[in-house]
């Protein structure tokens, strides 16, 4: 008799408003206890102003006490609905002095505005919150974006407007079934997918967003559908002998999937494919593409000969980004990457990869005075798993108390990520490739290397920005359509032998340099025979590729199934223009504008304090200051750069009444110092972030480089 009894409650009416509608969307789930005769809807009990939830979340109703529930139903008795002029009134506007009492769809009809957060506040439609835009350049009406009705651009009750997109337009009601069927964990602007300030704005305006699973997540084997590929040769004439539905992987007899549109495949040996890496398309997709307008057929590249080549025209500079031989299907990739419609935003492609992580939280322990091998440990736990979300506990070697305190996830992989551009898994001065170490490759390392970079760009932690154009077209096209230069030999010795053969004026010269180095080309196997001059590039051509990319194919090979945890490999193969970006290319230097725009405040501000922040970034990117930019990031944040999926949460700032500022790398939080004058606020700054800083280093100074 104590159990739920919905299907009997149609009829019933809830003790607070008096009416039997079973709508959730509008006043929540109706409930009824026959046991003691109580039926409620849950926001009215929720947002009734005298009773509070005393009991755990099984006990009465919702965690609210049947006897609180029948004193706040007695209170509410004596009070008149200022809308309805009857009783039961359990809600009052919280403005102070407002007598204003309602029941709750009474409120709804009044468009008095519920804050389902916090106090559960209610405010009447006097008082309510409001949107305040400061100009409206909107002549015209926009759509709603999630009906796509279109709707006048002007905040109030029923339109509400984005506080992270301005020309993004909701209606309420609109907005409110989105968040029920979303809940907490996927509710988000429909435009930039910012869920922070997004849903900080919605609580304030009165949308209720439940702490639940999205409806589409509860269902059961919502997704099992996605869960299987293609496994079929649908070619012409299947050669294989066990049928078209025979696949043998790391043979022959593997099938491979189109890479446009994955709904056809191949066997390797049926289209003549040499490895399972070779991209290949479905007849339907490659009639598609050859067909667009956008395609061109390839120009031929003139052959290099000693007339009309010189050594800067060769391979002592950066080679030209076309390659010199495409399959078809890497030709198809290139179109399929220059359509406006598969440009895509890096911070986008990442924040979809990090849909795959999980609510369920694994705590690392990590000892910031030996970064890479806590984090090895904690990463090749068996109890690891790269979509669940990641906690850092930092602790200390060799403290016989077991002491830990929260620590920084960003800050963490921050760390992580300097100690792997440091490491001796890569070499070179800036632009890095693989190096050969045979003990790391021993201890497998290569393809942890991969699996940390994955798990930090999914993670919201830093990209590498180290990654040589060879390397990273490796990844992306294969090492057997990647032509590595100069640049990309770190090794002086082996630099030395391409400049002299490069540099050769006549074949004796070329053969005095080949008999000098001849033990050199025969232990790597690019000797050849000389006849002409030309022949020293295809010599140096040989030399290059055996040293930047054979020596290093096994490290390759580990590094390359280590990246694709998360499926971030397959991601940066689709939309290689998008990742280059943060692979191989170190983020923008900060600016006063960008720090300005990237810190919100979340508190009441100090106008003075505020100002004298604004002046103290001018004083930073102008170099008044003993500090950087970067300083006053890591001092908040724990990076010295803002990750390519962006801070979560996002970064704040507090006025505090302190005499020097304090970061909080868990918050990503800064409280700045309540001053009387600008100079001593930025002494204050200085010095705490300045000897912070100085700290640090020097504690993590004996392992970053290890």
């Amino acid at each position: 008799m104590n159990e739920d009894k919905p299907g009997d409650s149609q009829n019933l009416a809830c003790v607070f408003c008096r009416k039997n509608d079973d709508c959730p969307n509008k006043y929540g789930e109706k409930k009824t206890k026959e046991k003691w005769n109580l039926t409620v809807h849950y926001y009215c009990l929720l947002m009734s102003s005298g009773i509070w939830q005393r009991g755990k979340e099984e006990e009465g109703v919702y965690g609210f006490l049947i006897e609180d529930i029948r004193k706040e139903v007695n209170r509410a008795s004596k009070l008149k609905c200022c809308v309805c002029k009857k009783n039961g009134a359990s809600i009052g506007c919280v403005a102070p002095r407002c007598k204003r009492s309602y029941h709750f769809p009474c409120g709804l009809q009044r468009e008095c505005i519920f804050q389902f957060t916090g106090n559960f506040a209610s405010f009447c439609w006097n008082h309510r919150p409001v949107q305040i835009i400061t100009s409206n350049n909107y002549r015209e009406s926009l759509p709603c974006t999630i009906c796509l009705e279109f709707i006048e651009p002007i905040p109030s009750y029923n339109i509400l407007r984005s506080p992270c997109c301005k020309n993004a337009w909701f209606h309420r009601d609109c907005l409110q079934v989105q968040a029920i069927n979303a809940g907490v964990f996927f509710f988000r602007c429909t435009i930039c997918s910012n869920s922070d300030i997004f849903q900080k704005e919605m609580l304030r305006m009165g949308i209720h967003i439940p702490e639940k699973d999205a409806s589409w997540e509860l269902e059961e084997n919502a997704y099992q559908e996605l869960l299987q590929h293609h496994e079929r040769c649908d070619v012409r004439r299947c050669r294989c002998k066990e049928g078209r539905d025979y696949n043998a992987p790391d043979s022959k007899w593997e099938i491979k999937r189109c890479q446009c549109c994955g709904s056809s495949g191949t066997h390797l040996a049926c289209s003549s494919l040499r490895s399972w890496e070779q991209n290949w398309e479905c007849l339907e997709c490659r009639g598609i593409i050859y067909n667009s307008g956008e395609f061109q057929k390839a120009k031929k590249h003139v052959l290099p000969n000693s007339n009309n080549v010189g050594i800067t025209d060769c391979l002592l500079e950066e080679s030209s980004p076309k390659l010199p031989r495409q399959s078809p299907g890497s030709q198809s990739k290139d179109l399929l990457r220059q359509g406006s419609k598969f440009r895509r935003n890096v911070s986008t492609l990442l924040i979809e990869l990090g849909f795959q992580i999980k609510k369920k939280t694994k705590r690392l322990y990590i000892n910031k005075a030996n970064i890479w091998t806590s984090a090895l440990d904690a990463f090749r736990n068996r109890n690891f798993n790269p979509s669940y979300a990641i906690e850092v506990a930092y602790v200390i070697e060799n403290d016989n108390f077991g002491s830990e305190h929260p620590g920084s996830k960003q800050e963490f992989l921050s760390l992580l990520m300097q100690h792997l551009e440091n490491s001796s898994l890569f070499e070179g001065s800036l632009s890095k490739n693989l190096s050969l170490n045979s003990q790391a490759l021993k201890e497998n390392l290569y393809y942890e290397a991969g699996k940390m970079l994955a798990i930090s760009l999914v993670h919201g932690g830093p990209s590498p920005g180290f990654f040589s154009k060879t390397l990273f077209n490796c990844l992306v096209y294969g090492p057997e359509n990647t032509q590595p230069i100069l640049d990309d030999v770190s090794d002086f010795d082996v630099a030395q032998i391409i400049i002299r053969i490069n540099t050769a004026t006549t074949v004796a010269d070329l053969k005095s340099v080949i008999n000098e180095c001849y033990n050199y080309l025969e232990l790597i196997g690019c000797l050849r025979l000389i006849t002409t001059l030309s022949d020293k590039y295809m010599l140096v051509k040989d030399i290059l590729v055996y040293h930047v990319i054979q020596r290093v194919q096994a490290p390759f090979e580990s590094f390359k199934q280590g990246l694709k945890t998360l499926g971030v490999l397959e991601k940066i193969q689709a939309y290689p223009e998008a990742f280059c970006s943060i692979l191989c290319h170190k983020p923008e230097s900060l600016s006063a504008k960008i720090l300005s725009d990237l810190f919100t405040v979340h508190t009441l501000p100090d106008v003075k304090a505020l100002g004298f922040w604004n002046s103290y970034l001018q004083a930073v990117e102008d170099g008044t200051s003993t500090t950087t930019m970067e300083d006053i990031l890591i001092f908040a944040t724990g990076c010295s750069s803002i990750p390519p999926a962006g801070f979560k949460p996002t970064p704040s700032i507090e006025c505090l009444h302190v005499d020097f500022p304090v970061g909080n790398k868990c918050n990503n939080c800064l409280a700045i110092p309540v001053t009387n004058t600008y100079k001593e606020f930025q002494e204050n700054m200085d010095f705490t972030i300045r000897n912070t800083l100085k700290l640090e280093k020097e504690d993590s100074s004996h392992y970053i480089g290890h």
